[in-house]
């Protein structure tokens, strides 16, 4: 069994399915958080391309490269690492109950780091001197700057950049175990591809998309308009970023031959002072 990722509270575990009930119950939810539900319409386009993204039918179909999951897994495994700083940032931030929440849920995203990113790690036979090696690739850094900088922008701002990766993961997650169950259930897949489509697409992690949600609606209604626009472009332009991140993981994106080389030489360098 793996730890639930983004930012799950350690004390929830993830099921194996999301179940009719838990969708009924997400729809009526979404009825008293309007100002989110707002924001996750306007982001419709980003959304559905994520869903749709050749990336995720692949691994329903099995037909993924394996070296492609492996890119994808070690890149998300340098994101979560800011992305729990981010939480951690935003719990500094806050006050009263929705520090100890911000809190748990960074821990959760350090759970992950070292439960789900391991176990399959310790499957392939990647050893954390290799890991040591890996760096934010473009897509990468530019997906953690941004969230980084948004809280820095201010709190509201940066809880509304953070919600399209737990939101946008679960709305994946319970469209991948659908078409998991029909279209592909006569496909053989790798056990972490699996993996991967239950814990996102289950019960646990969509009471934790409500909980974000609810931290997040709270400060858009204590927000000025400008403030609920700026939370609105940053909840939109994350939701870009999530579709961007499936793109890098596919195309295997890397720094330039020559970036790359100086990188090297430079941490070379340092290590002799």
């Amino acid at each position: 069994h793996v730890s639930s990722p983004r930012g799950l509270p350690r004390r929830r575990r993830a099921s194996h399915a999301s179940s009719p009930h838990r969708s009924a119950s997400m729809a009526d939810a979404a009825d008293e958080l309007p100002l989110t539900r707002a924001m996750w319409a306007a982001s419709e386009a980003a959304v559905t391309a994520s869903a749709e993204h050749e990336f995720l039918l692949a691994m329903l179909s099995g037909e993924l490269a394996p070296r492609c999951f492996q890119y994808y897994v070690r890149q998300d495994r340098l994101y979560l690492l800011d992305f729990a700083l981010a939480l951690r940032r935003l719990a500094a931030l806050s006050e009263g109950e929705d520090v100890e929440a911000l809190r748990a849920f960074a821990d959760g995203a350090d759970v992950a780091e070292a439960s789900l990113h391991e176990s399959f790690f310790a499957a392939w036979g990647v050893d954390a001197t290799a890991l040591l090696q890996d760096d934010q690739a473009p897509t990468t850094l530019a997906y953690t700057s941004f969230l980084l900088r948004c809280v820095a922008d201010g709190r509201a701002e940066g809880l509304a950049a953070l919600l399209p990766c737990f939101w946008v993961y679960h709305h994946v997650g319970v469209k991948m175990l659908a078409l998991r169950a029909t279209t592909y259930r006569d496909r053989a897949r790798p056990p972490q591809f699996d993996a991967w489509i239950d814990m996102y697409g289950g019960d646990a992690f969509a009471d934790a998309v409500q909980r974000y949600r609810a931290l997040v609606e709270r400060a858009a209604a204590a927000a000025d308009d400008a403030t609920r626009g700026r939370m609105a472009h940053n909840f939109q332009r994350a939701c870009d970023l999530e579709w961007l991140f499936w793109a890098q993981a596919l195309r295997e994106e890397a720094w330039p031959a020559y970036a790359r080389g100086v990188v090297h030489q430079v941490a070379h360098e340092m290590s002799f002072d």
